[in-house]
């Protein structure tokens, strides 16, 4: 008799705030035998923060180390992160992945996905993205009627950046960090410097909404983005 194997899910557990949790994945997250989560090299493990009041003690957890950082390569750790997930899955439980907002918008559940989901049996849980929730939290509605919303990475080269913000009805700029400056030139350049909106943090305890014009490169964080929103107003 062939032994049935578990199911993997990937599980977008939203932008911080516990309560943005759906309730299907709520109800996942308090099904399954065993969690997997991304743990920074410094040991914080973000993702788990969020749900951890959701957690079961007899839950079998599995960190899986990432190097954030743009100089290493990460195929290791997510090979090695799908080998130990594997293991339970082809013992017949199942494992749900947490991804902090989205898992297929940015999320890193991809990369185990792109592993797993052609060996295991696997379903991906929608999440809301960060970059939604920062919307919602600044109050800034993001399209109209026609309106084209572009989603993009502070991480692009400036000549990227300000090809696709030159054309763009609305935007997002997401992962700043480092690069905050290099946007900040960018959206000068192109006269949309007044209208972006900035926060850290979205929906978490430590949210924190500045004027764009008084943040600080040097203390600008992974977490934090850039909202530029459309400058239609919408006739019902």
């Amino acid at each position: 008799m062939t032994k049935s194997t578990g199911k993997l899910y990937g599980l977008g557990i939203g932008p911080g705030d516990p309560e943005l949790l759906t309730l299907k994945a709520y109800r996942i997250l308090q099904s399954v035998p065993v969690i997997a989560y991304p743990a920074m090299e410094n040991g914080k493990v973000l993702a788990r923060s969020i749900v951890a009041d959701y957690l079961r003690p007899e839950q079998i957890e599995i960190p899986m180390p990432l190097p954030f950082s743009p100089t290493r390569s990460s195929q290791p750790y997510y090979d090695i992160a799908a080998e130990k997930i594997a293991h339970y899955l082809s013992e017949g439980q199942d494992v749900a992945v947490l991804c902090e907002g989205d898992p297929f918008l940015f999320g890193s559940f991809m990369y185990l996905f792109n592993r797993l989901s052609g060996k295991f049996t696997t379903e991906v849980v929608p999440g809301i993205s960060s970059t939604l929730a920062s919307a919602a939290q600044l109050g800034a509605p993001l399209t109209y009627r026609n309106d084209v919303l572009s989603i993009m990475p502070a991480t692009l080269s400036e000549e990227i950046l300000r090809d696709r913000l030159a054309v763009a009805d609305a935007a997002i700029i997401i992962k700043l960090g480092r690069h905050f400056s290099k946007v900040r030139d960018v959206l000068i350049e192109l006269g949309l410097f007044e209208r972006a909106l900035y926060i850290e943090r979205a929906t978490m305890l430590n949210q924190r909404i500045v004027a764009i014009a008084q943040v600080e490169p040097a203390e600008v964080p992974y977490w934090a983005l850039i909202v530029i929103p459309s400058q239609q107003k919408s006739v019902s």
